[in-house]
């Protein structure tokens, strides 16, 4: 969309609504009988937690179905390197976790 449409579109304004400048956003279009977001916390949005007990177990699920893949009927050997790789990730950042918890002030 070019600079000039873009500025046309913004002078018109729906009757119900109005422009109000935000503080460090751009300016905003907001009804009426409403009023800007001023801030959006992540609890608001339910971003803000673990999964807790069940999450962990499923990695750990997820450690061996990664492992299952070694057996199979494929012949080549870098597929191989692949999976132990990532199996191998998966485990140190479940033992990174787990040491985390252990000595964090509110472990779950």
């Amino acid at each position: 969309m070019s600079e000039q449409t873009h500025r046309d579109r913004i002078t018109i304004d729906h009757p119900d609504t109005e422009r109000v400048n935000q503080p460090n956003r751009e300016e905003g279009v907001v009804r009426a009988d409403s009023h800007p977001v001023q801030h959006e916390r992540p609890e608001e949005w339910g971003w803000h937690g673990e999964t807790g007990r069940a999450g962990r177990f499923g990695a750990w699920i997820a450690v061996l179905f990664m492992f299952a893949y070694l057996v199979g009927n494929h012949e080549g050997r870098v597929e191989d390197i692949w999976v132990v790789g990532i199996g191998v990730g998966m485990i140190v950042i479940l033992i990174w976790d787990w040491r985390r918890r252990k000595n964090a002030w509110r472990a779950k």
